[in-house]
């Protein structure tokens, strides 16, 4: 039965997350008369106060949310038998509109490691530069003034943080920085947020970059639409096939239908959403396209290989009662509520303009630490912040409303272990995910886990706040505790039973040669085809020291302008756009 084709656009993005926006709208910026289209199975965002206002970022976390698909992985030995479980952005900007703002970007030598030409640190802090209006310190050179992105401290400050960087900078010995994103500097306690310092709203790619071009008609966004495949004339691109997607459309129509792509398609759903559509489309390794009897147009086994991510563990600690936190936002106390919005509506401050977290450091063990952690981990301590673990303090509750609570999150940066993910049929035909997360599969990376929880519970009980497991803070130069082998046991069983994701998956089409199990070139090319590229967290070779926003974008940025090339567009200077951020608040 044939699909009926509906239209023919000059670009199509298949999937409407960070990257995508970034791209769309730089391309749809430089040339009004290009038509494009963005097909993204989630919903708007547009003013919507669940992505709007900071302090919400938790509502998308919940079992019931529709902004996030949650993949489950196969169970696995080394956790515990659990099968872990890791969502990702179903909605128009990804995790742009979902995630917890933290702004951190990787170190220049993450991106020089990956050895591709055209993608060097030198080639790409330009685009940092360029996509971000830094509010936090003038005169940076590292740093951007004039971007669609802002970045601030925040609309409020947690008291609590301060405890954290003073312990910090006094125990630990590590120091304050007001800028800790530098492109080098590490071992300092800072934090900064892709929050707007003069709105107090979320600074995220769909207002920035495409909602803030609604007077260009030739930039089309389908909400809804799941891409099922590519579409190919020969070996070259012409377009796509998508349907009604299941949970933003459940009463809709899911008969398929195609939309042509004069120029280009674009692949841009995420380390999840992208190798599915390329094996989906005949695109991967042999073995995967026959257990889903799907004809094989290109052989390339790298798709849906190099899954990473970052090892996180939440511990949460008992805080005193009079320690301010969001847990009168979060658990929704209607007063509480509407006096930080009130405030917020006003000049865009106040617990709405919060994300609960105000102190981080990205830690470099020293030979002491790395002595303590033992013969195991001594061989990965030289590379610049390898396997050094953020901490964040953040003000949340979990646990029953009787008492408060403050987590903390740590995670090795660069773990070793690496995972997979592809297209299955189950017995009834219905696809699903075939996904090895490949978590703490390496021995070496429990290790900094088993390391963190020891050093961060020495920070935190330090803190005056702190109300601990049985009693209050102790001096700062209390001795440390000592931990029998029957501890650490318990440590590392604790670990391997509630070490989850960081929301960082990537690298499941990666930028590599292709005899290295890579899935696209150096400009996005998606090797034995035409006329199709890859563009979001997907192509990352290797893992990034950071939260993985500020990669997405700077990957979007990147992307516009090889497409742009390709296109014949002049990439004009950003001075000549109009990027104007939405001002309006709820």
């Amino acid at each position: 039965m044939p699909h009926p084709i509906l239209s023919e656009f000059d670009v199509i993005f298949a999937g409407g997350g960070t990257t995508a926006c970034v791209v769309a709208g730089r391309l749809a910026a430089w040339d009004p008369s290009l038509s494009i289209l963005i097909l993204e199975g989630g919903q708007h965002t547009l003013d919507q106060a669940a992505h709007v206002q900071p302090y919400r970022f938790t509502s998308h976390q919940a079992p019931t949310s529709t902004t996030m698909t949650f993949n489950v992985g196969n169970p696995s030995p080394r956790l515990n038998g659990r099968a872990p479980i890791v969502p990702c952005a179903h909605c128009i900007g990804g995790g742009s509109s979902v995630n917890a703002m933290f702004y951190t970007r990787a170190p220049a030598s993450d991106f020089d490691d990956w050895g591709t030409e055209g993608w060097e640190s030198k080639n790409l802090i330009p685009l940092m530069k360029k996509l971000e209006t830094y509010e936090v310190q003038p005169d940076r050179p590292t740093h951007g003034y004039s971007g669609p992105i802002k970045v601030s401290s925040g609309g409020y400050k947690l008291g609590a943080s301060e405890e954290f960087i003073h312990v910090g900078t006094t125990y630990h010995k590590r120091q304050h920085a007001e800028d800790t994103n530098d492109l080098e500097t590490c071992n300092t306690y800072s934090m900064r947020r892709y929050i707007d310092g003069t709105t107090g709203r979320r600074s995220d790619a769909a207002h920035h970059y495409v909602y803030n071009q609604a007077h260009n008609a030739n930039l089309q966004i389908w909400v809804g639409k799941r891409v099922k495949r590519v579409i190919f004339q020969d070996k070259r691109a012409v377009g796509v096939e998508f349907t009604s997607d299941l949970v933003s459309c459940p009463d809709a129509s899911h008969s398929s239908s195609i939309v042509k792509a004069s120029k280009l398609v674009v692949i841009s759903a995420g380390a999840f959403g992208s190798p599915a559509i390329l094996e989906r489309s005949g695109i991967g390794a042999e073995t995967i396209m026959k257990r889903c009897n799907i004809e094989q147009l290109v052989d390339l086994p790298g798709v849906g290989e190099n899954y990473r991510d970052h090892n996180g563990v939440f511990v949460p600690y008992f805080a005193a009662d009079e320690t301010v936190t969001m847990d009168p936002l979060w658990l929704g106390k209607e007063s509480v509520v509407q006096e930080n919005l009130a405030q917020w509506k006003i000049d865009g401050k106040s617990l709405i303009a919060q994300n609960g977290s105000d102190a981080k450091i990205k830690w470099r063990p020293d030979d002491d630490e790395l002595k303590a952690m033992g013969s195991a981990f001594n061989h990965v301590g030289k590379k610049p912040l390898g396997y050094a673990c953020v901490s964040f303090l953040l003000a949340i509750t979990w646990l029953p409303a009787v008492l408060q609570y403050y987590p903390h999150i740590y995670y090795p940066l660069y773990p070793v272990s690496v995972g997979s993910l592809h297209i299955k049929l189950d017995e009834n035909g219905q696809e699903g995910i075939d996904f090895d997360t490949g978590y703490l599969d390496d021995p070496t990376d429990i290790v900094p886990l088993n390391f963190g929880y020891k050093r961060m519970r020495e920070i935190l009980r330090r803190m005056p706040s702190y109300r601990g497991e049985t009693t209050g803070p102790v001096d700062l130069n209390a001795p440390d505790l000592i931990y029998t082998a029957e501890d650490d046991e318990a440590i590392d069983r604790y670990h391997r039973s509630r070490m989850q994701t960081t929301w960082h998956s990537l690298g499941t089409c990666a930028m590599k040669p292709r005899a290295d199990q890579g899935v696209i070139d150096s400009r996005l090319n998606v090797y034995g085809v035409t006329n199709l590229k890859v563009a979001d967290m997907s192509i990352a070779p290797k893992n990034v020291g950071t939260n993985t926003y500020s990669t997405a974008l700077l990957i979007g940025e990147k992307a516009a302008m090889i497409m742009a090339d390709d296109l014949d567009i002049e990439c004009r200077p950003c001075s000549e756009l109009s990027w104007k951020s939405p001002r309006s608040r709820l």
